[in-house]
């Protein structure tokens, strides 16, 4: 079957559509409702770090799900476990917008992450049951790079919804985004045979991530890629306090700068391909993430400009890009066998980090708090980046 699918060029072009969409979701938990966050504090009369807890909460549903989804997938095939995850995201968007107060909103937050962890790891998972070797790279790399389309376009649109309908706006149209992915699936084909799936009692899921979790060049990447993506959430979370209060940018103008940047994510998705060997692409782009993250730290505490601000970030960002490529096919390549709870535990490292941070850079002065966090994690992601040169290289060009 998955050598079929990987010949129907027809199909490709849908199957990169629909993995794109498919893995919005999860960029649009967060980075669409993020503008709305320091109106949600005015409107429940919360604290900057209590509103950050649904940022949290969203990223400890997104790491439940894969955690239990993942090996359900690996036995039921991905299309089941998809439809049922995506119908849960409807009802927690729906219920999310009864919120009496920001403790039940939280709430719905967990719900909303556990729902679109199934697009998310599938959209890592779907590639690894058809493609292997630099095929595998060049989806997921144009996977990543088209959906620079997602983080730039959802704090865009978010930010527009919110200035003309609130936040509950917000939660409307991410209900509605689900609904059409929910009616495009049953274009999509099922990627895991029956032949292919995993039999036997549920216990042996336990085995299965034992022996992932200690395949060292796999953990190696997983941190790699969970460090990095750490980082991108806690500047998620900073930035609508950092644009619009320090700053004074609408929701609007703040939409369209993250947007903006996104873009240099895409960008260095894109470029990492261009390395012959794919651990070095992760070195390169953790080098460059460090002086864009160096540079942004001085800024935040001495320069207060939003021009220092950005030039900074946008660096940093396509550093990111660079090492989520890289990251993302080595990690998917090395786990290949156990493709859906090697891709669960690729997604829940990086939202683990990001649940972690995200209330940490809301504490005390958010400029002082978000530079020191940045390092920290930074310094963490040149560590892991040195560990993935020291192994030997399974992808090149060829």
């Amino acid at each position: 079957m998955a050598v079929r699918l990987a010949a129907d060029k027809k199909y490709y072009g849908f199957l990169v559509f629909y993995l794109v969409v498919l893995s919005a979701l999860g960029s649009f938990v967060n980075d669409m409702y993020s503008p709305a966050l320091p109106a949600m504090c005015r409107f429940f009369g919360c604290s900057v770090s209590t509103a950050q807890m649904g940022l949290s909460t969203g990223m400890i549903g997104l790491a439940i799900g894969q955690l239990i989804l993942g090996p359900l997938s690996d036995r039921l095939g991905r299309k089941p476990v998809l439809i049922g995850s995506l119908s849960l995201f409807v009802i927690a968007a729906g219920a999310s917008l009864l919120s009496p107060d920001i403790h039940f909103f939280n709430g719905c937050r967990l719900l909303q992450g556990i729902g679109a962890s199934g697009g998310y790891f599938l959209a890592r998972t779907i590639p690894a049951d058809v493609y292997q070797g630099r095929d595998l790279a060049k989806l997921m790399a144009l996977i990543g790079a088209i959906n620079g389309i997602a983080p730039a376009s959802a704090p865009v649109i978010g930010g527009v919804t919110a200035d003309a309908y609130g936040w509950k706006g917000i939660f409307v149209v991410l209900g509605a985004f689900a609904l059409l992915i929910l009616a495009l699936s049953p274009m999509l084909k099922e990627s895991l045979a029956p032949d292919k799936r995993v039999s036997g009692p549920l216990s042996q899921t336990t085995a299965g991530y034992k022996r992932l979790l200690t395949n060292k060049a796999f953990m190696i990447h997983v941190s790699l890629k969970g460090t990095a993506l750490g980082l991108l959430f806690a500047y998620i979370s900073t930035a609508p306090f950092i644009l619009q209060t320090h700053y004074g940018l609408s929701q609007t103008t703040y939409g369209l700068v993250i947007g903006f940047n996104a873009i240099f994510v895409a960008a260095g998705s894109m470029a990492a391909l261009r390395f012959r060997f794919l651990k070095n692409a992760a070195v390169a782009g953790a080098w460059i993430l460090a002086v864009g993250i160096v540079a942004e730290s001085i800024a935040l505490w001495h320069i207060h400009s939003i021009w220092v601000f950005e030039a900074c970030m946008v660096v940093a960002l396509f550093g990111l890009g660079n090492i989520f490529t890289a990251s993302n096919t080595l990690a998917m390549n090395e786990g290949r066998a156990q493709a859906g709870e090697a891709s669960s535990i690729l997604g829940i490292a990086g939202y683990i980090v990001g649940a972690i941070v995200t209330p940490v850079v809301g504490i005390g002065n958010i400029l002082h708090s978000s530079a020191v966090t940045f390092v920290i994690i930074t310094a963490a992601v040149l560590i892991f980046a040195r560990l993935t040169r020291a192994l030997p290289a399974d992808l090149t060009s060829e």
